[in-house]
């Protein structure tokens, strides 16, 4: 016992001196002028001392952020190939071993104190920011609205079927991810479904305050999971919840564009009041006979009367998909259901290259 107070004591002052150093750091130390060199071609020239990530929104560079700079969501990672200093311990959970061997890092944790050197894939680079306007609000489920952003400035977008953009919850440096489930060729709005999530500061703001008529910004299109068009491949698409939104965008394009693979969309709920946009998919089915949509309840409740399928929308896969090697998947939804419907999917034949997913 003699030897805790003594312990505590210097665990104590240790804590109190880190968090002067860090004041220090931040508002006395000064690291001058810093270059930035982005892709051998674009050079920034800054006043160091703030993160990486600021620098870049500062200069209009719009790199994915949902956190507003904490390290709590993993999603602003680039290559810093020089002058990143070493890897911090708060950047490790989100990035894989082959991130650390080809020098990624998360743009907010890296701070500015010298020159550096970055690799920035070039669609982030095009990555805009869209001042728009509410057009529109409409419940689609008791917990998922659809909002219609009308674009004001700049008065279109170019995205691939499949990917997101991410809105701006006003007053706070935070974003929060959202797919885009109008059709690509409608590039004068964008179309978002939002589920409520207890407790979620953007979904409950989108919900409970938002109102037609108000201005919002987004950033974006982001994201690696879209459309690989040049495949000739069928297509086996799964969803669940608002991962309805990037499927729904992908299949409508598919469409338009006249394709005739053939594609099966299996769907997943809990009960009848989480299923939504069904009379639209059920005008697809008959409209186009390459087209299969198969919902699935796994907890109906009595009075919804379903005299579909039921069970985990996995099992149904299993029940209808024929084992093929011309088959590519498209899947987005929680990650439990992505993990086992890959296991499924490869069972049947499909190439484990050929299964793109966006888990949420």
């Amino acid at each position: 016992m003699v030897l805790v107070v003594p312990i505590l004591v210097m665990t104590s002052i240790s804590a109190v001196l880190a968090g002067l150093l860090a004041l220090a750091d931040k508002y006395i130390a000064s690291y001058g002028e810093c270059n930035i060199l982005i892709n051998k071609d674009k050079q920034l020239t800054i006043e160091g001392g703030n993160t990486l990530l600021s620098y870049l929104i500062d200069e209009r560079i719009f790199i994915p952020s949902a956190c507003g700079g904490k390290g709590t969501c993993g999603y602003c990672k680039l290559k810093v190939l020089e002058g990143g200093g070493p890897l911090l311990p708060t950047e490790v959970p989100y990035l894989s071993r082959q991130d650390i061997l080809h020098s990624v890092r998360l743009a907010c944790q890296v701070k500015v104190k010298n020159n550096l050197e970055l690799a920035i894939p070039e669609d982030l680079l095009a990555a805009q920011q869209f001042k728009t306007v509410v057009e529109r609000i409409e419940d689609l489920t008791h917990d998922i609205k659809m909002f219609v952003f009308k674009l004001v400035e700049p008065t279109e977008i170019n995205f691939k079927p499949g990917q997101y953009v991410q809105f701006c919850i006003p007053d706070t440096n935070e974003f929060r991810a959202y797919s885009v489930a109008s059709p690509a060729d409608r590039k004068e709005s964008i179309e978002l479904l939002v589920r409520l999530v207890p407790g979620g500061l953007c979904s409950t703001y989108m919900h409970e305050a938002l109102e037609e008529g108000e201005q919002a910004y987004l950033t974006g299109p982001y994201g690696e999971f879209f459309l690989h068009e040049e495949s000739q491949k069928d297509i086996v698409c799964v969803g669940g919840g608002c991962g309805m939104a990037p499927i729904k965008s992908i299949i409508d394009y598919l469409f338009k564009k006249g394709s005739q693979k053939n594609i099966t969309y299996f769907f997943g709920a809990r009960q009848k009041r989480d299923l939504f946009y069904l009379e639209e998919l059920d005008r697809f089915e008959k409209e186009h006979q390459n087209f299969k949509f198969i919902p699935a309840l796994s907890e109906p409740l009595p009075e919804d009367n379903w005299t579909g399928e039921v069970g985990l929308i996995t099992q149904v896969m299993q029940k209808h998909l024929k084992h093929s090697k011309n088959q590519e998947a498209y899947l987005c939804g929680p990650a439990p259901m992505i993990d086992a419907a890959i296991g499924v999917l490869t069972s049947k034949g499909v190439n484990v290259n050929e299964i793109y997913y966006d888990k949420f």
